[in-house]
């Protein structure tokens, strides 16, 4: 019996540290969850191949103990590749972004999140499958009279960007194939510095190759952008997934570490990080919080706070 349980689950514990593996070899997206929760899996083989070293001291048992303790370590230097540097000589926050993606049939908390919205302190406000807050948008107004989103700027109530400041420029565009006018551009004046933001809401990365294509005409876009960057919103994938660490390389940005999760919401704060606020040079994230209070969405906001190294 003990050497049977060894067997089936040795077998079980293999073919898990395969798929987390097959990404040092290639990238499918069948495979792409598996990516992002690569430190929670390889430490899930961990877990399970000690107690297989307890049912049967063999060699094998510690070769899965390895292979596991490698993963899980791997995963979490390619977690801190992206950390940001400290700022140079800004030592206060400059600017307060909000980032939620709130769930489009979310209605019945609809009241409760515009006023999480309104007492958050925040320069600007990015809001994800925001039609919920459609009609709490002349209550927000009061506080946030500049905004992209829900009949300005589109026809649609997907992507809503919200400021304090008003916009120097602004724009709405598509990335892929997939879902229209994911993508909204506003620049604003921070301090006498134009800052840009780009909100993103990006495919989910087991809709065939959609999410890759996204990331090609995002990477064209950033590339495209001069002067201090914010990327912020729902990418639907952890950044150790191949194709965000691809984009986030070329792209000069940074993120915290470790960042704050954000999905599933049951997980709480042992989830992973699918939604993220990346910043580029002058742009230095202070930090990056879970809100806590997720008002009835699949997923936890974040609240960033940025400074610009002024060297």
């Amino acid at each position: 019996m003990r050497h049977t349980l060894f067997c089936v689950g040795s077998v079980l514990v293999s073919l898990l540290l395969a798929a987390i593996s097959l990404r040092y070899l290639t990238h499918t997206w069948l495979l792409a969850f598996v990516y992002s929760f690569q430190v929670h899996f390889a430490l899930a083989a961990l877990a399970a191949s000690l107690v297989l070293m307890l049912i049967r001291r063999h060699w094998y048992a510690y070769l899965l103990v390895t292979v596991s303790v490698l993963l899980a370590g791997h995963g979490v230097l390619m977690l801190k590749e992206f950390e940001a540097a400290p700022p140079a000589t800004a030592s206060r926050p400059l600017l307060r972004l909000m980032s939620f993606n709130i769930e489009n049939d979310n209605f019945e908390n609809s009241r409760r999140i515009a006023d999480a919205v309104i007492a958050s302190g925040a320069d600007v406000v990015n809001i994800l499958e925001a039609i919920p807050l459609l009609p709490e948008l002349p209550r927000i107004s009061a506080t946030y009279p500049y905004r992209i989103g829900c009949g300005v700027g589109t026809p649609g109530c997907d992507t809503l960007v919200l400021s304090k400041r008003p916009f120097l420029e602004q724009g709405v565009r598509t990335l892929g194939d997939l879902w229209p006018n994911r993508l909204v551009q506003v620049t604003i004046d921070v301090d006498g510095t134009p800052v840009h933001l780009a909100s993103v809401h990006l495919a989910k990365p087991y809709f065939d190759d959609f999410q890759v294509d996204e990331l090609w005409d995002l990477r064209k876009v950033v590339k495209s952008v001069d002067g201090p960057l914010i990327v912020a919103g729902d990418f639907n994938s952890a950044i150790i997934d191949p194709h965000i660490q691809d984009f986030v390389r070329t792209a000069r940005l940074s993120t915290v570490f470790p960042e704050p999760a954000t999905w599933p919401t049951r997980a709480g704060k042992l989830g992973i990080a699918i939604d993220h606020v990346l910043a580029r040079p002058p742009l230095r994230l202070i930090s990056v919080k879970q809100i806590e209070d997720n008002a009835g969405s699949n997923h936890y906001g974040l609240m960033a706070e940025i400074a610009i190294d002024r060297q």
